[in-house]
């Protein structure tokens, strides 16, 4: 198995699902493609907190970068050993798995306190902006006959449980990517970068 190509398929996987966890929270920002209820403050909490974009979108996206430019990566080697430089970096890909780890952890855990809560909208009953199921602790996702009560903005519940649920998918598995690489760059900095060339120890 060579330990490389395995961080660059990881590392292109990062990449496209940080590009799409980017993508669904500028989403979260437009209820229904409305610019207005932005720019009018009447958003909820957690979708200012840019789990997507900062989160599983750009703390990813390095990761991602050092990932796919591993093959670059030769260093000089040590003690005249090339193979030494290459596991080296096999090595120093864990930090970067790690950043990863980080932005992927935020962006699940914000989907999940996003989906408890619920989405900040106005109601009949309130007449007011409110959010109207932080009392229920995320039973609303399965009563469908209470989402009516937001009226603003129109299928609000809809919009927000769809994309903080591709938010937490797409967190969680750059998460478990991230892990997997931090394995892969262990075992590719102790055995080398493929194992089927012949294995150097700094």
């Amino acid at each position: 198995m060579c330990f490389g190509r395995c961080a660059r398929c990881v590392g292109y996987k990062l990449l496209i699902l940080a590009l799409l966890c980017i993508v669904a929270n500028i989403l979260l920002y437009f209820p229904n493609g409305e610019t207005r209820f932005a720019s009018e403050h009447h958003l909820g909490k957690y979708v200012e907190c840019l789990h997507g974009i900062l989160g599983g979108g750009f703390l990813v996206l390095i990761p991602a970068a050092v990932f796919i430019g591993l093959h670059n990566g030769d260093c000089c080697g040590c003690f005249g050993h090339g193979g030494c430089g290459k596991s080296c970096v096999m090595l120093s890909s864990v930090l970067a798995a790690f950043v990863g780890i980080l932005g992927s952890g935020y962006c699940i855990i914000i989907s999940a306190l996003g989906l408890s809560q619920g989405p900040y909208c106005f109601t009949h009953l309130q007449r007011n902006w409110i959010y109207p199921f932080t009392d229920s602790s995320g039973g609303y996702l399965f009563e469908y006959n209470k989402w009516s009560e937001c009226q603003e903005p129109q299928n609000i519940v809809q919009w927000n449980v769809t994309l903080f649920s591709i938010l937490l998918v797409l967190g969680g598995i750059e998460f478990i990517l991230c892990f997997v690489q931090i394995i892969n760059g262990i075992l590719g900095g102790l055995c080398g970068l493929c194992s089927h060339e012949e294995t150097y120890v700094c």
